[in-house]
């Protein structure tokens, strides 16, 4: 299994970019929003990749962050997304945009990506919104890259040059966990700490939680 990518960037097409890791070249399906952050033409990169293994097919597909990569694998195992179905999403909204999306049920926002029907979406939300809150969790953690054999790594002439990653509230994952041990679902949970995060992304983890609190309460 290829967990990761390290080489030099050879060429770029529409979707997919051919990185030449000592004198091999791998070709790595990405989405239109890892596209856009991708440094020049002999430019070193580094990607989380996923390898897709059929009878007549190998595939790679490369991420930014664990946390897209995650999402990719949780993507194309609902019934009807492929890959590039996966990368449609993720490419739309972004892994935390997915994330916001599937915690909050917003089937409208899953349906924005391109070949995304309203079925399909709403399936989507369904199957993976418990998975949520464990990959927003992911978000705001320091993820360990892949090592020995699942890491291909380029023996570049220059430092690497990589994207920064997005940024992250580290006070999510405490949030969650707080909600928990007060015996909310980790639906209801993610759901609340993601609607109090779009509306104030910079709320520390007292806040977050009281945030996330007034938007559980009962209404009425």
């Amino acid at each position: 299994m290829i967990g990761k990518i390290a080489g030099v960037i050879d060429y770029k097409g529409l979707d997919h970019v051919l990185i030449d890791v000592r004198g091999v070249g791998y070709v790595v399906y990405c989405s239109d929003r890892v596209m856009a952050t991708l440094p020049p033409v002999g430019e070193a990169i580094a990607l989380y990749t996923d390898l897709l293994v059929r009878e007549d097919l190998l595939q790679l597909f490369g991420f930014a962050t664990l946390v897209e990569k995650e999402w990719h694998r949780l993507l194309t195992g609902v019934q009807g997304i492929g890959p590039k179905a996966s990368l449609s999403i993720l490419g739309a909204l972004g892994p935390e945009g997915v994330s916001r999306a599937i915690a909050l049920g917003d089937t409208a926002a899953i349906g924005r990506a391109k070949g995304i029907g309203p079925k399909t979406a709403q399936r989507v939300v369904l199957e993976l919104k418990n998975k949520a809150p464990s990959v927003m969790a992911m978000s705001g953690q320091q993820a360990a890259l892949p090592a020995g054999d699942d890491v291909i790594e380029a023996e570049a002439a220059k430092p690497r040059r990589r994207a920064a990653p997005p940024k992250q509230n580290l006070a999510q994952p405490e949030a969650l966990s707080a909600l928990a041990n007060l015996g909310y679902g980790p639906s209801d949970a993610a759901g609340a700490v993601a609607q109090a995060l779009e509306a104030d992304p910079d709320l520390d983890t007292g806040a977050l939680i009281k945030a996330a609190l007034k938007l559980l309460a009962p209404k009425g």
